[in-house]
């Protein structure tokens, strides 16, 4: 899961809160899928109801079951999960893209495979690990990936 905002403060007396939202605006967040807030080491899903964004970093936000000030108290500077941002915006940003295996080139990105902890670029049949450690450079003009890969990763 991927952290998209945190809970700054309430926001009123009938449970709404204050969030800051990262790398993410408020017309981005799908009102269908919920949102995860961890309660003693588990994530617990909550529905956003309404949301109003205040400037471009921050939005008043209603959820489900947090209907009292109390409620919104108990949560505040929490973080605020979700698992529908993550996968979609590695998909579409590398669909399309030529990879490099440093100088060598690999292929072009045709698809992705959501493998959970190992997110996988497919290239025809080859799949290619999406991790930090191996990215060397980005260019988002030319669509170009370039990776820094295990021998015999390919």
């Amino acid at each position: 899961m991927l952290q998209i905002a945190k809970i700054l403060k309430s926001n009123g007396t009938d449970g709404g809160i204050l969030i800051g939202m990262r790398d993410i605006e408020a017309q981005d967040i799908n009102l269908k899928e919920p949102v995860f807030i961890e309660f003693d080491g588990l994530p617990v899903p909550f529905f956003i109801l309404d949301i109003t964004p205040k400037g471009t970093s921050k939005a008043v936000v209603h959820l489900n079951d947090v209907n009292t000030l109390e409620d919104a108290e108990e949560i505040v500077g929490r973080a605020v999960f979700s698992d529908d941002f993550e996968e979609e915006e590695e998909e579409e940003d590398f669909l399309g893209w030529t990879v490099y295996d440093r100088d060598t080139r690999v292929g072009v990105v045709d698809g992705f495979e959501d493998i959970p902890g190992n997110p996988c670029l497919a290239i025809g049949e080859i799949l290619i690990p999406l991790h930090d450690d191996f990215v060397v450079s980005v260019d988002d003009e030319k669509r170009e990936l370039v990776l820094d890969l295990p021998a015999g990763l390919y």
